[in-house]
């Protein structure tokens, strides 16, 4: 039986408007949509809108753009059981924020960047805070740090020749030897560091989150004003995302 017998159309645009969607994460119009796609409007403001009812997409009240939604980043979470990741790691992140005071903040790989999946805001009146979904890079800021450290040396090399290496900010690490030489500390000690290297004020301490098979599944970390989480509250910072994110993995565990 050939692939066109048994292809479902509607099913495929709406693949393809997924697809597309995830290149453009600031999203795209219907007309930008059926444009790139050489669809008609008709069938593409259909798609959309069921995808929207279905909360697969998300749209913006005033740009009217569309762009996926948090919950497709939740299908391919790890589960343990019926219990998925972020099921397992919500109680624990507000543990971890009622004991730091500090916004957690919980995210996985997709790509080349990093895409925040869950966090539990600080119990300051001024805090850290972002939107789920929110991407970042791999290369300044600790979480990212993190999944680019846990990758082979072959994809860590490769990928660093791949990603752009931006200069936010006059700290951030630009060179790839540097960024190797970070990444071994951050797996020497366990958790990585972002010393204003992304946005100036702002200091975060991530760990890994593993797997029952001890693979990488996600990162986990505390945001924070630098003044409120100085250089010197890094090592024990540190060992308390690490006993956090250890925990996690308990929960995952089989």
């Amino acid at each position: 039986m050939s692939t066109a017998a048994t292809s479902v159309p509607a099913l495929e645009r709406g693949l393809d408007i997924l697809e597309l969607l995830n290149q453009e994460p600031d999203g795209l119009g219907i007309s930008e949509l059926a444009t790139r796609l050489s669809l008609n409007k008709n069938a593409v403001f259909r798609i959309t809108h069921t995808l929207t009812d279905r909360n697969y997409l998300e749209r913006d009240p005033l740009t009217k753009k569309f762009r996926l939604s948090p919950r497709l980043l939740s299908l391919g979470l790890p589960q343990a059981g019926d219990v998925s990741l972020v099921e397992v790691a919500l109680p624990l992140m507000r543990e971890l924020r009622d004991l730091t005071r500090e916004t957690v903040q919980l995210g996985i790989q997709v790509g080349d960047e990093g895409v925040i999946i869950e966090q539990v805001s600080g119990l300051h009146p001024l805090r850290i805070a972002v939107d789920i979904g929110l991407r970042f890079p791999l290369h300044n800021n600790a979480p990212g740090k993190v999944l680019l450290a846990n990758q082979s040396s072959h994809d860590r090399a490769a990928t660093l020749n791949r990603i752009p290496l931006t200069a936010d900010t006059p700290r951030t690490l630009t060179k790839p030897a540097a960024l190797q030489n970070e990444c071994t500390k951050v797996l020497n000690r366990g958790y990585a560091t972002d010393h204003a290297e992304a946005d100036e004020g702002i200091h975060c301490v991530a760990a890994p989150v593993t797997g029952p098979e001890g693979k990488l599944i996600a990162v986990l970390w505390v945001s924070a004003p630098a003044k409120r989480l100085p250089k010197s509250m890094f090592a024990s910072m540190g060992a308390q995302v690490i006993d956090c994110a250890e925990q996690i993995n308990g929960g995952l565990q089989p």
